[in-house]
């Protein structure tokens, strides 16, 4: 026998309290151990055991949930003898126990008291849904673990408008109307079709991933809401040389930290957060071609897998680079903007800009150097490819994923070339 408890779905198997239905063993791969089962040898910390060469997952129920469930301890077989493959799914059944326990124990905070301390409270949760709140709060448990701190705070905002629009209503009472209402709202605001369709498309994954979750027996309303092309679109305007030129001399006159971090980005077309998370590490200018190194950090995740890369070191770049080097006695090239903790790429962001308004074309903003840098390199007849790879830029087609792409010194070539004086 198996005790199933109807909260949520754990690999396609629904569970409810013993007190509430007892059923068959499903598939003879869930089931609480009996005693004979504990001879596995020792539990590592991912809850996995051995029998047989076959690795199991095993895991104490909690003590304020004792009360629900004939056995103390739940066990699941994960049929397969890799080590690798077990820890995945050991680490894919506690997300979901953890969350099945979580509704449990919410469960048992608005049921009665009972007079008898044995006595089995039955909660009603056959026909549990969670409310918006809860699914977003579930999401982010789940997701935030490889995500900045960036995609939590834009997650929490957009499911917030969509509160503010509907109201905290469980998920299951979202009808196909509350999603042109949704819509109709965000344009309301004045946001532009392109920032509309961000907003649907992270609602879209957390409904999603509510409805896997939790069990639920219904459609994702977003996925059909018609989203009107055009509308306002913002288009960043690159800085014309002449400008880029003049802003350098200005930084090399001023020589401070934020002026070394406007020169490093005038003439290697980096995104900020990129520039901002670099430290002394990842320059190196003990070579015919200097150079620095955009990586992933713990402090810092990049965009996509293509923004890892090399960039060599030129012009304004270059000086930059040798003053963070010379004054900076920290691991980070810019402390100001980066700790162990993460990028402060908006606080570098509004400083940066406020000091570039008046020195720029209106329109233009930091971000615009990286658009500058791709219309330089185009203008000494670079090649595609290369841009792309010194820009982090992902490449269209299978061939580019062929070989171990250009040497430093073809970049370091199309580099110079772009250098103004």
């Amino acid at each position: 026998m198996v005790t199933t408890f109807g909260v949520e779905s754990v690999w396609g198997h629904h569970f409810k309290p013993k007190s509430v239905v007892q059923v068959p063993d499903l598939q003879r791969n869930l089931t609480f151990a009996h005693g004979s089962w504990y001879q596995m040898g020792n539990q590592k910390y991912s809850y996995l055991t051995v029998k047989s060469g076959i690795y199991y997952y095993t895991r104490r129920v909690p003590k304020s949930l004792l009360s629900r469930f004939e056995k103390k301890r739940f066990v699941k077989c994960l049929h397969t003898s890799s080590l690798a493959k077990a820890e995945r799914l050991s680490s894919e059944l506690s997300s979901r126990l953890e969350n099945i326990w979580d509704r449990l124990r919410l469960d048992l905070v608005d049921c009665a008291p009972v007079q008898n301390s044995r006595q089995k409270v039955k909660p009603n949760t056959d026909n549990y849904s969670p409310k918006l709140s809860e699914v977003v709060e579930v999401y982010l448990r789940l997701k935030k673990q490889t995500r900045g701190s960036t995609f939590v705070t834009s997650t929490q905002r957009n499911i917030r408008y969509l509160i503010e629009s509907l109201g905290d209503i469980p998920l299951s009472e979202v009808q196909a109307k509350h999603g042109s209402k949704f819509r109709d709202d965000l344009i309301a605001k004045g946001l532009t079709t392109a920032s509309v369709r961000r907003i649907f498309a992270s609602v879209k994954a957390v409904v999603n991933l509510g409805i896997t979750e939790f069990g639920l027996e219904a459609q994702n309303v977003f996925t059909s809401v018609y989203l009107p092309d055009g509308g306002q679109v913002t288009t960043r305007m690159p800085i014309p040389d002449a400008v880029i030129l003049s802003i350098q001399r200005t930084c090399i006159e001023m020589d401070d930290g934020m002026r070394w971090l406007i020169a490093l980005l005038s003439d290697t077309g980096m995104r900020l957060s990129e520039a901002c998370g670099l430290t002394r590490e990842d320059i190196v200018l003990r070579d015919l071609n200097p150079y620095l190194m955009v990586r992933p950090r713990e402090w810092r995740r990049l965009k996509t897998e293509s923004s890892e890369r090399i960039i060599p070191l030129v012009g304004g770049s270059l000086w930059a680079a040798k003053r963070t080097l010379e004054c900076s006695y920290s691991e980070f090239l810019f402390p100001k903007y980066c700790t162990v903790k993460g990028v402060k790429a908006n606080s570098a962001s509004g400083a940066l800009n406020k000091w570039l308004k008046s020195r720029v074309p209106e329109g233009r903003v930091v971000h615009s150097f990286r658009h500058s840098f791709r219309d330089r390199l185009r203008a000494v007849e670079c090649p595609s490819e290369i841009i792309d790879e010194l820009g982090g830029w992902s490449t269209a087609g299978v061939g580019s994923s062929y070989g171990q792409g250009f040497n430093l010194e073809l970049k370091a070539r199309y580099m110079r070339m772009i250098v103004m004086s």
